[in-house]
């Protein structure tokens, strides 16, 4: 990446309540542009409406809260346009279908159309196709090469499907479609869900890369790495009062993905997932998500 700026985020006394109740509350963070913010915590603690808070995606309650600058919840469009998410189960989740290369080009036509200034865009569309898609190709390389995904080592290169990519190399492919928008701000959602130990390192080598080359990370995760600027939401709905901290459950939107159903057929652990994701829907709808 060609040198990108990283978002400063500063909160305080953050919180969020939809129809089931407090999403999380009384969250401070100060992080400097290019840092890796680990939002570490319990599943249903609030960690991904946290997240969706602070990206522009969903709107707060109280408190106070700047993304470079731009104040939350007044300038939501404006935090939007400047961060990217990677993986967010429920609301950025990469179509099973879809090969590698379709995601990319698709990615990169819709950052075309829709990025930057109108006087931008139509310097964009007076070149030629030819310097559009050679434009296009470079971010794309670019993203990949930071992301650390090399479509020639998939099993069918970039016509691999999403559904036939391992878990860190699906999360690898989160990141470069979020990084083609060369965002201030990117936001991923369970970084360390249901990898191995080795993978995990690799997860958060990853993210660490990415905010060392100037774009700053926010990242969801049950333990933060301990070079990470952390802020850790409540506990968990299961031991919380139903009152006071529910769509927090699904607040996790993503806690556990479909894989994870079948794993813990009955549990009181998967009973609390079905209903954290209910609970995400619920406060999306209620707080204006993008």
């Amino acid at each position: 990446m060609d040198g990108p700026r990283g978002a400063h985020i500063s909160a305080e006394g953050l919180g969020l309540k939809g129809p089931r109740g407090w999403a999380f509350r009384g969250m401070d963070l100060q992080a400097e542009p290019g840092s890796l913010i680990a939002v570490e915590g319990p599943s249903g603690s609030g960690r991904t409406c946290l997240l969706l808070a602070l990206s522009g995606r969903m709107r707060t309650t109280e408190g106070s809260a700047e993304v470079d600058g731009l104040p939350l919840p007044r300038k939501l469009a404006a935090v939007r346009a400047i961060s990217a998410l990677g993986h967010v189960p429920g609301v950025n989740e990469l179509d099973p279908a879809l090969t590698v290369a379709e995601h990319l080009r698709e990615r990169a036509l819709m950052q075309r159309r829709f990025d930057g200034s109108l006087t931008e865009l139509t310097r964009s569309l007076l070149r030629s196709r030819a310097d559009r898609r050679a434009g296009a190709r470079r971010r794309i390389e670019e993203a990949l090469k930071v992301a650390g995904l090399d479509p020639a080592v998939l099993p069918k290169g970039d016509r691999t499907a999403v559904r036939d990519l391992e878990r860190l190399e699906a999360l690898r492919l989160s990141v470069a479609l979020a990084l083609i928008g060369r965002p201030q701000l990117l936001a991923v959602d369970d970084t360390d869900l249901k990898l191995s130990a080795a993978d995990r390192r690799a997860a958060w080598a990853l993210l660490r890369s990415v905010a060392a080359d100037g774009t700053t990370v926010l990242a969801v995760s049950s333990q933060a790495p301990p070079d990470a600027t952390t802020v850790r939401t409540g506990v968990s709905a299961a031991t919380a009062p139903h009152s006071d901290d529910p769509v927090a459950d699904r607040a996790e939107s993503g806690d556990q993905d479909d894989d994870s159903a079948g794993t813990h057929e009955g549990t009181a652990s998967e009973k609390n997932e079905r209903d954290a994701q209910r609970g995400t829907s619920d406060a999306l709808a209620e707080t204006g998500r993008a």
